[in-house]
């Protein structure tokens, strides 16, 4: 899982101090469970049914679902038939590959890569006129000092999911700076490391809060992808708020040396408002403290339905 996810790299060397190896296997643990969990929800099972399925006591379906039951080799691949999955599936963090996504892996690589296309296409226009039929992830969008970073961390604490920031996947993927990367790929490069940590993102499958970069509706193919596959939020704040909140942060170099900065961001905010209001969502933060606004984006009631679909 990217940013604040559980993530297990296990190192198999003896050298590992032992409160290391216990916290590596306690993650495991509950990384295996949580994957069991999540697949058995999606399959409509209660854990009675996948127990009879699987030959496993509930009790013990039970302790792995929570992270407690050390799993044995042989129990596991029990439950994974019985979820109708590989066995690796439930100790990585790829999305499920089950017999129904393997006959679609099969079909699309015979189409052309036009085929492909078009109906990569038609499938991410469905998702967006059915919000209901979407992955439970929430997308922030708007410009710098908006609010993302403090929102999104207050949902990820409410809803208990994790918080990914976009830029920071990116300073990860191209193990460097933000201020490096422009200067060394330029823009075009940026949003091709954009896609490809969002495509990452998406490809994982699981529910999360993520903080995108304020220009990430400037590329039609990447704000389609996320507009498609998260339920996107837009925190509009002002321009005056916009400039406060990032001089508030330290950030001085929006008006360092430049008399029309505020002018500047005025006309960015013109230009990107028509994009912007393509969220699902738009809730206007000035004057708020970040829980008020979580309490707001929590309140809709399409989110609500998507919530309580998912859980």
């Amino acid at each position: 899982m990217l940013g604040t996810a559980h993530h297990t790299g296990i190192n198999h060397g003896s050298t590992l101090p032992t409160n290391t190896r216990e916290t590596a296997n306690s993650e495991f643990l509950s990384l295996v469970g949580s994957r069991v969990k999540k697949i058995r929800k999606e399959k409509k099972l209660t854990r009675k049914v996948l127990s009879e399925h699987s030959g496993v006591s509930e009790r013990y379906l039970a302790l792995l679902e929570s992270g407690q039951g050390n799993v044995s080799i042989a129990l596991l691949r029990q439950v994974a038939q019985s979820l109708d999955v590989e066995p690796e599936i439930l100790i990585s963090n790829t999305a499920p590959v089950n017999s129904e996504s393997r006959l679609l892996l099969g079909l699309l690589g015979g189409l052309t890569s036009s085929d492909r296309l078009r109906l990569k296409n038609q499938i991410l226009k469905e998702l967006r006129n059915s919000p209901v039929s979407r992955s439970y992830r929430i997308a922030l969008i708007g410009m710098k000092g908006a609010g993302k970073t403090t929102v999104g961390e207050r949902l990820s604490t409410i809803l208990d999911i994790p918080f990914v920031e976009i830029d920071k996947e990116i300073e990860k993927l191209a193990d460097a700076p933000l201020s490096e990367i422009f200067i060394t790929y330029g823009q075009e490069g940026y949003r091709n490391l954009e896609k490809t940590c969002l495509e990452n993102l998406l490809r994982n499958g699981s529910n999360c809060i993520i903080s995108t970069g304020g220009g990430i509706v400037q590329e039609p193919s990447v704000y389609d992808l996320l507009l498609s596959t998260c339920y996107t939020v837009w925190l509009k704040a002002s321009p005056k708020e916009h400039m406060d909140r990032v001089v508030a942060q330290g950030d001085l170099r929006p008006i360092a040396g430049n008399s029309k900065a505020m002018d500047q961001l005025k006309n960015i905010l013109l230009k990107r408002q028509s994009s912007y209001e393509k969220a699902d969502l738009t809730v206007t933060t000035d004057g708020k403290a970040p829980g008020i606004i979580a309490s707001q984006i929590l309140a809709d009631r399409t989110l609500r339905k998507l919530i309580q679909h998912t859980n």
